[in-house]
């Protein structure tokens, strides 16, 4: 395997030439792994009747910038009501954070393709080549690696890479960061504090602005950075449960290191199938493959990987679902003490990426302020989601928010006006980047799957005149991506995925930890008894950990 930088970079695009984002000064210089993409149905990639028209890829190509820009709604200052979903916008976020630890490289500029999707003619991959080149530069299993890296060092004379993530004094603990009081300049911060008021611990570690944790993609937007943060702050409260609760569990401190990772990955695995699925999946599709077994996603014959019509299409359903602005807390949010709304460029300002702050400003912070501390109750209520204003994600449909048509960070160094438009622009590159790794149509991978497949008439139900002219060429034969997002959208009133979508998601999570020997679902007490929240850490109150709103508050993140 080969040593690949902690420092990914999120929706950047496959390129000829590579280009390599490091941060020097972190302490974070590699992790040794390289894993399988592969087609979960490689019939289907190599299928011409399964695939988008390769015979004219100029004209194929212009009719899916076409669509693409159809995708994106018309400029407006917030989010229409029609937008909303019942969904807590925590589950986009946490979406976001849940591909950085299982998948690198579908979005990053890669040598071993050498290709280019901003060529106006390319011509898509033959699937053999893609299982070949493509690496996954992460592992397809839910450990945390993201989180983790390599671990703490524990012996002095055998350091890890991430050993800079982990506390002088106790090893075993993260570092956290401090949020600031006063900006650069010395000016105090204005706003009103975030309960619990007297924390100011909830930060990313950085050093120089830059965070220092096992993947940069979760420093790239303010509500991932403040939910790595949550992770950290877990473990740490996980390390205190078991010093208290479990003292004779462990002989030193590897051994309460390790039991202390197996909980966390453990709660949030439970937490990834029982909250996180089951909410965005069709009712009983997750119960329906614990129960039954995988039908699709089989590696009797094969080793494990990642398939790409999830990681290329289906997995994609979470850009929809971003809103163009958040309540986030007290200080942009419905009270507004200093402005009504946290919208998306603020939240990619408040990085490190955006200098955390003005960009290269005078007042700009070495840390995260203390007014941007994020209220994840504002987040995670499905009481609240159900009003369908604010604190709801977008629906998961084909309409896009506009500022994912002009994305922060993306395309910058270029010097042509056209190449920088397309890379920022996130509906054109998914459906670009589908072309090209030759993902099977909608329609295809609904008929594989045993599923009725979406007539003409839904694909065009309730679209605009231009974004039916845009798909016009596409009725019979729809990028995936759109499919996915459009069966939900007709079948689920976008409130969750349709059939089609929820299948390939959850038998991908399900299968990948069906198939890890260190998952939950494999862990088994003397009396045969599958792991569960009660046989792990508890809330103040005794209470299990059955929610990601329970995650948060076991953290100290949330009240």
């Amino acid at each position: 395997m080969r040593k690949i930088p902690f420092q990914f970079s999120h929706g950047s695009y496959i390129r000829e030439k590579l280009v390599e984002r490091t941060v020097e000064g972190t302490g974070a210089t590699a992790i040794d792994v390289e894993t399988d993409f592969n087609y979960l149905f490689p019939d289907l990639a190599k299928d011409p009747n399964s695939l988008l028209p390769a015979d004219n890829p100029a004209d194929t190509i212009a009719k899916l910038k076409d669509l693409g820009n159809a995708m994106i709604d018309a400029q407006e200052p917030i989010d229409p009501a029609e937008a909303n979903s019942d969904i807590p916008p925590v589950y986009t976020y946490w979406g976001q954070f849940i591909d950085h630890d299982v998948t690198a490289n579908t979005d990053r500029a890669s040598q071993d393709l050498q290709t280019d999707i901003i060529k106006d003619d390319f011509q898509p991959l033959a699937p053999d080549f893609v299982a070949e080149k493509l690496k996954n530069l992460r592992r397809p299993v839910f450990d945390l690696d993201s989180v983790y890296g390599d671990g703490p060092t524990l012996n002095p004379t055998n350091p890890t890479e991430a050993k800079d993530f982990y506390q002088e004094d106790d090893p075993v603990k993260f570092k956290i960061g401090q949020n600031a009081l006063k900006n650069s300049a010395g000016d105090d911060v204005p706003g009103e504090r975030i309960p619990p008021t007297d924390d100011l611990m909830r930060d990313l570690p950085r050093k120089d602005r830059n965070a220092i944790i096992g993947d940069s993609r979760n420093d790239e937007n303010l509500i991932v950075a403040q939910l790595h943060t949550a992770f950290l702050r877990f473990h740490n409260a996980v390390v205190d449960w078991i010093r208290t609760n479990e003292p004779k569990s462990f002989k030193d401190e590897q051994g309460l290191f390790e039991r202390a990772q197996n909980l966390v990955r453990w709660h949030h695995q439970w937490l990834v199938v029982n909250d996180f699925l089951k909410t965005l999946t069709v009712d009983g599709t997750v119960d329906n493959i614990l129960k039954g077994g995988l039908k699709f996603y089989d590696l009797q014959y094969r080793d494990i990987f990642m398939p790409l019509e999830f990681s290329v299409a289906a997995y994609r359903f979470g850009h929809s679902m971003v809103r163009a602005g958040y309540d986030y807390n007290r200080n942009f949010g419905l009270e507004a003490v200093l402005i009504p709304s946290a919208s998306f460029e603020l939240l990619f300002s408040f990085t490190g990426r955006g200098n955390i702050g003005e960009r290269n400003g005078p007042g700009a912070n070495d840390t995260l302020p203390f007014n941007w501390i994020i209220e994840w109750d504002r987040f995670v209520d499905k009481t609240a989601a159900a009003e369908r204003q604010r604190r709801s994600a977008r629906k998961i449909d084909t309409h896009l928010t506009p500022p994912l048509s002009t994305m922060i960070n993306e395309g910058e160094d270029e010097p042509s006006t056209m190449i920088k438009e397309l890379l920022k622009h996130l509906a054109k590159r998914n459906l670009l980047r589908g072309y090209l790794l030759s993902i099977p149509t909608g329609q295809s991978l609904a008929a594989k799957l045993g599923v009725a497949q979406l007539t003409p008439e839904e694909l065009k139900q309730d679209n605009s005149d231009a974004m039916n002219q845009a798909l016009e060429p596409f009725l019979e034969k729809t990028p995936a991506w759109f499919y996915i997002l459009k069966e939900s959208e007709v079948r689920a009133k976008g409130d969750t995925l349709g059939e089609v979508g929820s299948r390939l998601i959850a038998e991908t999570f399900i299968g990948l930890m069906m198939n890890d020997p260190a998952s939950y679902l494999n862990q088994r007490d003397y009396n045969g008894q599958q792991w569960e929240p009660g046989k792990g850490v508890r809330l103040p109150d005794g209470g299990e950990i059955h929610t990601i709103g329970d995650f948060l508050k076991f953290a100290g993140v949330m009240l």
